[in-house]
């Protein structure tokens, strides 16, 4: 149902290589990168467009992993990046039987998810 979200951030740079290297394992890429603005997503569709601004809400997102390893690949590579642990990956099963996820707190605090709803 989304196309794009766009997400404020403090350090455009410093953000844009966070999300980056987080969301590598999930198949996401850097489409666009200027001194204004960041474009990451699937290749040929910048979905997560970040933005510097003085202000920042922090918000939660949670981004579909195709299987539990790229949940745990995501969750490593967020450390790696800077990111706090918020949640190792696992099964959320208050949610459904299925629900595995693991969070991380970003550079500006948003609460970010990867989550898997498929058995394996």
């Amino acid at each position: 149902m989304l196309d794009h979200l766009n997400l404020n951030v403090r350090d455009l740079p410093r953000s844009a290589g966070f999300y980056a290297a987080a969301l590598a394992p999930l198949g996401a890429v850097t489409i666009h990168e200027d001194a204004s603005t960041a474009g990451i997503g699937l290749p040929g569709a910048p979905q997560l467009w970040l933005a510097p601004t003085g202000e920042v809400q922090p918000i939660h997102l949670a981004f579909r992993a195709k299987s539990r390893e790229e949940v745990r690949r995501f969750h490593a590579a967020a450390l790696a990046a800077g990111a706090r642990d918020n949640g190792e990956p696992g099964l959320r099963t208050h949610y459904h039987p299925n629900y595995y996820a693991a969070f991380v707190t970003d550079p500006d605090g948003h609460n970010i998810e990867a989550v898997c709803h498929t058995p394996e």
